[in-house]
């Protein structure tokens, strides 16, 4: 079996195979359990995802509110740090939980880049978006119930586009986001660099959770930081208030195409898998 060469370097790595695409619709998967269970831990994760997070967002802004902290509020509570590590996190957490089981996605857009690279089937993608869906609902859900006094007064933790940005700027701020998690996603779980290196799967949360992190450090002035629109959708559902849906399509329509442009440039251009046929079509004839 041929053995892979690192460019630049004089070391050889572990023997690779690409691992086949996998099939667009697959009945056989439906009758498994796997599935299922896969399902079941999306929905967990995006649930426990959703109510620490929101419950973050909500606990900030009470702290910080000036009618109840008149003399300190502007260095009351978390800060836009303490969300964003809220978030990172909380990832860091439940993809390192479940990806033994699921994957970790807990996020619809990372689900969609994945279904893009024939990483997962449709029926699968439908089910863990769906699932991803309900989880973050009732993750809300939970914070609504147990802080029923400021869930509505804060604004429910809803993602919503920041006055004094266009649609433009908000869109593309959750285009760059979610390709820049989605890129982490890709290249902390290639299985090239697992073959290579031994450490790699057992540190895949860390970078992607800390890609989540640095992203809502840059774009929650903007549009609260979407990326994930299990998340946008869940917090807009339960809080129900014009604004949250006003600007809604961008928390879909951005991770969607962020997603789209990571997969396809880790695919085809830094694996630049439409080369491999021609390449292997090239040695045959030599």
């Amino acid at each position: 079996m041929a053995k892979d060469v690192e460019t630049g370097g004089e070391y050889t790595t572990k023997d690779y195979t690409d691992p086949p695409p996998a099939p667009l619709i697959d009945v056989e998967e439906i009758t498994k359990w796997s599935l299922y269970r896969s399902v079941i831990a999306e929905f967990v994760a995006t649930m426990l995802f959703l109510y620490v997070t929101v419950a973050t967002v909500i606990g900030y802004k009470h702290q910080s509110d000036p009618n109840v902290n008149p003399t300190d509020a502007a260095c009351s509570g978390v800060g836009i740090l303490g969300i964003a590590w809220a978030f990172g996190g909380m990832i860091f957490i439940l993809v390192y939980c479940t990806a033994g089981i699921s994957g970790g996605h807990i996020n619809p857009a990372v689900t969609f880049g994945l279904f893009l690279a024939r990483k997962v089937s449709l029926i699968r993608a439908v089910l863990y978006i769906i699932a991803q869906c309900l989880g973050a609902i009732c993750g809300v859900g939970l914070v609504k119930a147990f802080q029923r006094a400021y869930y509505v007064r804060y604004g429910g933790g809803a993602n919503e586009l920041s006055s004094g940005y266009s649609h433009g700027t908000g869109l593309a701020a959750e285009i760059i986001g979610t390709f820049v998690l989605v890129y982490t996603v890709f290249s902390a779980t290639d299985p090239k660099r697992n073959a290579r290196d031994s450490h790699v799967p057992v540190l895949a949360p860390l970078p992607i959770g800390f890609a989540v992190f640095m992203v809502h450090l840059a774009t929650i002035p903007i549009t609260g930081t979407g990326i994930n629109p299990a998340r946008s959708f869940g917090a807009a559902v339960i809080y129900n208030k014009d604004k949250a849906w006003d600007d809604h399509w961008i928390f879909w329509v951005g991770p969607f195409i962020g997603a789209g442009i990571a997969a396809l440039y880790h695919q085809f251009v830094l694996r630049a898998s439409a080369a491999k046929p021609m390449g292997s079509s090239y040695r045959s004839n030599m």
